[in-house]
């Protein structure tokens, strides 16, 4: 049997805005999948999902989280390693925490010339 890795071919303009809104969450900060979306104007939350699945490992891919603040499903523990290190704000504190405290660690977003 041949195993092939899968090819997502080049990132599209969405992808690439997405990845870049990422890149400029600050250490400490978090943005949810629909807070992307939102943002951009477009793509929705599993759009922002799906890019992050396919081209997020290049980019701060941990401070992107579910709506609930719920830490990356499947990268719990390495997440985890990174809010500690970031000092991201936890419910339940840096210890026994695991979720993000949305309250405290969401980022707006850029700030934008008027």
């Amino acid at each position: 049997m041949v195993t092939t890795v899968r090819d997502f071919g080049a990132p599209s303009e969405f992808a690439d805005d997405v990845l870049d809104v990422v890149d400029q969450i600050p250490e400490g900060m978090v943005m949810t999948y629909g807070d992307i979306a939102e943002l951009l104007g477009r793509g929705g939350a599993r759009g922002v999902g799906n890019v992050m699945a396919r081209y997020g490992s290049d980019v701060p891919w941990w401070r992107v989280v579910r709506a609930g603040g719920g830490f990356p499903q499947g990268l719990e523990d390495e997440a985890l390693a990174h809010y500690r290190e970031e000092g991201t704000p936890l419910v339940g504190g840096a210890l026994t925490g695991r979720r993000i405290d949305l309250s405290r660690a969401r980022w707006a977003g850029p700030e934008r010339p008027d």
